[in-house]
């Protein structure tokens, strides 16, 4: 099956990106560059025809009006149609924008230039909340116009039920439940990291009972990981403030236990960054609070293979699937995160490390709870079994194909 792949690869870094990397990589990459081989198509039955659409370089770029960007569409919109015409490509692939007026702006273009010149196109929602932004926040002409440019997509694919309304919107023929994926970072867990979690939680349940009174100065520190964007919305600010607020609660009970948070993640913008330091440089939170930013893929693992928990209270309007959960199930780390679009089908109904958004207060008193709690088998547990990239680009595969059917 031939493809127009019309969705861009990092920079910037975040998870549509990166997600749309690993899809291209794994189905044989881009074809457009293949101008003398001609190998066999992989196992998974897709040609990509990859179009680059980048219209951001950094993320503070994102979603902003620029006038080079309108060019960009012009440009990215020509190399399609040239795909379809030149290798004969019936399918576009494409990723809808969030409920982001520049964003949909460009959509609207996208559709208006291309769609008619495919027999078919897949939409595949990464981001959620179009559908409610589009009844709450915006005029009836933006939700017509809209609609008129969106609706009978052959395939609609989401990352779970909770984002079926942005799909069912516009009536598509057919919706189809697709978990994200990654390559797991995390291949020697079994023989190496679960007696490893499981051997810090024993010596702090042993601190906390006064079992173990001269306890060494790493086993008194309790390593939290955030690991998102560092923006408000993502819950940087929330997860200080509870690790601040569980200290104050451990000293009040004379434990010798203390939370420090590592931040990993790139900034959106100077002024948060800005605002960040200050907000710790004022609450004299320094010692408890390693800012990292951006980090390369052998330090976020190093990370991730040190920390404790992971603490990721999201209110970010356009959630999906966080990979940064994805990347805790797959090491073993209790995560204590929101109750917030499709995350809770991502955990058991009754996991008890959910926090409501904005709640400092919550969230230190789960993360007192988590310290002590193993979750590091059933965790990965759900990785294995829902999240691995092998199974994701299987679905995905499967999914492109059924519009065949049409």
């Amino acid at each position: 099956m031939k493809m127009v792949v019309f969705a861009h690869v990092p920079p910037p870094y975040h998870g549509q990106s990166v997600a749309v990397q690993l899809m291209l990589e794994r189905y044989g990459g881009n074809r457009r560059k293949w101008k003398f081989r001609r190998e066999p198509v992989n196992r998974y039955g897709i040609e990509c025809y990859h179009v680059d659409a980048r219209f951001s370089m950094n993320l503070e770029d994102v979603g902003e009006l620029q006038l080079g960007k309108i060019l960009l569409v012009l440009f990215y919109c020509a190399q399609a149609l040239w795909c379809r015409f030149r290798y004969g490509i019936e399918n576009l692939y494409y990723v809808p924008a969030p409920g982001k007026p520049i964003a949909l702006y460009r959509d609207w273009l996208v559709m208006l230039l291309c769609r008619p010149f495919f027999k078919r196109v897949i939409f595949h929602w990464h981001a959620s909340g179009l559908a409610k932004w589009l009844e709450t926040s915006s005029s009836l002409q933006t939700r017509r116009f809209t609609y008129e440019r969106m609706k009978n997509a052959d395939a609609s694919i989401v990352l779970s039920d909770f984002s079926r309304s942005d799909a069912e919107k516009f009536l598509p023929r057919r919706v189809i439940v697709v978990s994200s994926g990654i390559s797991d970072p995390c291949p020697q867990f079994a023989d190496e990291i679960l007696a490893q979690r499981r051997a810090r939680i024993t010596t702090r349940k042993k601190i906390l009972s006064g079992d173990l009174p001269k306890a060494n100065d790493p086993d008194k520190t309790i390593n939290v990981l955030f690991l998102a964007h560092c923006t408000r919305e993502k819950g940087v600010f929330d997860s200080i403030q509870g690790v601040a607020l569980a200290n104050e609660s451990l000293a009040a009970k004379q434990s010798p236990l203390r939370f420090r948070i590592h931040l990993v993640g790139a900034f959106v913008s100077d002024a948060e960054e800005k605002e960040l330091r200050e907000f710790v440089r004022k609450n004299n939170l320094q010692h408890i609070v390693s800012i990292l930013g951006f980090v390369s893929t052998e330090r976020k693992n190093q990370e991730l293979h040190n920390a404790d928990i992971l603490c990721f209270p999201t209110y970010y309007l356009a959630e999906g699937q966080p990979a940064s959960l994805l990347e805790a199930f797959a090491f073993g780390i209790p995560v204590v995160t929101t109750r917030w679009r499709g995350i809770p089908k991502m955990l058991p109904e009754d996991y008890p490390g959910f926090v409501s958004p904005k709640s400092p207060a919550q969230i230190s008193e789960k993360l007192q709870l988590m310290c002590v709690s193993d979750f590091g088998q059933s965790l990965r547990e759900i990785f294995e079994r829902r999240f691995t990239l092998d199974q994701h680009l299987a679905n995905m595969a499967g999914a492109m194909r059924s519009v065949e059917n049409n």
